[in-house]
This record gives structure tokens, sequence and C-alpha cells, in this order.
């Protein structure tokens, strides 16, 4: 049986596996923006149909602690992401009315007022479950067949997506632990790089710094270079 998304279920367990180097799922999910507009965003589409890149990241929940500082984070560096042609996406399983809410709720009384990117609202989990990002697994009772043991709401996953579809990046923070938004500008550089020049970015690289030929005379005259500067 061909599995879309690396992903089966076997008794109601989820195996999963990484996406990264495959596409991204084509799965169309309910969103909403500043504004308050009801909108239906694919971000298979969004990067393919439109040619950029996509940085999805997915928090647990409105209205909590650690989540809108990065909403915050993510809409400082907006403008850094937009000059590398990339969209970005914030995503959650709350509805889109409790993330209109949130997004009219004053950053002084911990809401994300000033957020202008949009939020997907995956309330039916159909993409979430089938990234298997969601925290808790199902479990057979003898009573009422299979009940959700969890509290059903995502990790901290964030996913990069080329004008392909494909990703170039997938990682999973635990949910008390915040994202570093400038290692995603960082990766983006470094993809950016790779199309353009066919090069492979060594460890650390940053925009300026020098890549790597992928052949044994490369990382021979990469490492000898580095030695040189030390």
């Amino acid at each position: 049986m061909e599995i879309n998304r690396i992903f089966a279920v076997e008794k109601n367990k989820q195996i999963v596996m990484s996406l990264t180097g495959k596409k991204f799922p084509n799965i169309t999910v309910d969103a909403i923006d500043y504004l308050g507009d009801y909108l239906s965003i694919n971000i298979f589409e969004e990067a393919t149909q439109k040619g950029k890149k996509v940085l999805l990241f997915w928090y647990p929940k409105d209205f909590t602690f650690v989540c809108p500082t990065e909403l915050h984070a993510f809409q400082e560096a907006l403008p850094e992401f937009e000059k590398r042609n990339t969209v970005v996406i914030g995503a959650s399983c709350d509805t889109n009315e409790v993330h209109f809410a949130w997004l009219n709720t004053a950053k002084d009384n911990g809401g994300i007022e000033g957020v202008t990117y949009p939020i997907l609202a995956d309330t039916n989990r159909n993409l979430s479950r089938v990234l298997g990002i969601l925290e808790g697994e199902e479990k057979e009772s003898e009573e009422f067949g299979y009940l959700f043991e969890g509290s059903n709401v995502t990790f901290r996953a964030t996913y990069l997506i080329d004008e392909d579809g494909k990703v170039f990046h997938e990682s999973v923070n635990d949910m008390p632990v915040g994202r570093n938004v400038k290692e995603y500008l960082r990766l983006i550089d470094a993809y950016a790089h790779v199309q353009k020049f066919g090069e492979v970015c060594p460890a650390n690289w940053e925009e300026g710094k020098d890549a790597m030929h992928a052949t044994r005379d490369g990382v021979a005259s990469y490492l000898a270079s580095q030695v040189s500067l030390s």
C-alpha cells in the first residue's frame, strides 16, 4: 500500500517518519488573517503556485505563555523572510474565532495584536495528524473503544518548504522550549545558496562565508582554509 505522508496507522497508532526531502502534504486547512478574513490555505500550493518558500510553524495553543513570544518573534523578522521570498504561516488546532480574539488582544495583555501573517486553524486535525505532531495517542478502552490519551494539541513543529513543495527542513520542539527565529533565516540562506550555486554549506555556515563543493577535494580545501584561519 502506498502511503502519501510518511506515516501509517496500525491499531490506531501513528508510525511517523521524516518528511525532509519529500513533498509537503497537499491538504487545505481553514485559516484567518489579522483583518478577520476567513481563508483556506494549502501549504503545498502556497509554495508551488506562488513560487515562494514557506515557513510553517506550529504552536500548542492560543492564550498561553511561550506561544505569543514566538508569534511576535516571527512577526518582527517578517521583513527578513520577505526579502528571502519566504511566506510565514502560523498554525495551531484552535478555531478561527479564538485566533481572531487573540489577534485583537494587546501585547501587554498576553495577546498577539500586531501579527499580520495568516494562522491556520486545524480544528479537525487533518494536517497535524498526517504530520504526526500531536501530543498523545489513541488507546483502546474495553467500554468505549478507542479514546485519545494526551492533550491532542501540537508540539512546536517547524517546516521549511521550497518552491517545488519539497520540505528542506523540519524540526519539533517540546512544548516548553521556544524557537530561535534567526536559525530559520540562516537555513533559508543556506538552502538558497545551494539552489543558486550548487555548493554545499558546512557547519555554522552563514551568508557571506565560504561554502564548498561536495567532493573529496572540496572538503579537503575547505578544511585546510579553516586551519589557516585558526
